[in-house]
């Protein structure tokens, strides 16, 4: 039986090395730069809406392995959700790197998500896998009150 790590390791690796979301992506509506200064992961993501749904998300840029594959990772599980439910599930994400929840049941609709679980005991790592929530979180809400531009994260 493997330990749930291991999977979680494996699923964290083959995003960061191979990832089907890391793309320009046609007729995105929004565009933001995600940047974290101290260990320089840059991501551009990019987001493509259909009425409040994400119809498309997919990302550029460069970075360690946990950043790119917790964009890839969170672009899988946003895909095809409300803004509502996005901005929910963002809000739980954060909260579980930041170890503000533990609610099991919160965790569960974060899908694939949840094996950054144990990047809450790695400080060093925390920004890496916040840096797309971050800016995806920016974007959707400057989306509502219709402004564009550069976003540094991480808060």
């Amino acid at each position: 039986m493997e330990d749930s790590n291991d999977v979680y390791n494996e699923l964290i690796m083959e995003h960061s090395m191979n990832s089907y979301n890391k793309k320009k992506l046609e007729n995105a509506d929004y565009s933001e730069i995600g940047h974290n200064p101290n260990c320089g992961d840059e991501i551009t993501l990019e987001l493509k809406l259909n009425g409040n749904i994400i119809e498309d998300m997919a990302f550029t840029g460069h970075g360690c392995a946990i950043s790119q594959a917790s964009t890839s990772i969170m672009i899988d599980t946003l895909r095809g959700k409300t803004v509502e439910d996005a901005k929910e599930i963002i809000k739980t994400f954060i909260e579980m790197i930041k170890r503000e929840t533990t609610n099991e049941e919160d965790l569960k609709k974060l899908e694939d998500a949840i094996a950054f679980r144990n990047v809450s005991n790695m400080p060093a790592r925390v920004k890496c896998a916040l840096l797309a929530w971050h800016t995806l979180e920016d974007m959707l809400n400057k989306n509502e009150n219709g402004g564009k531009g550069k976003i540094n994260c991480c808060h």
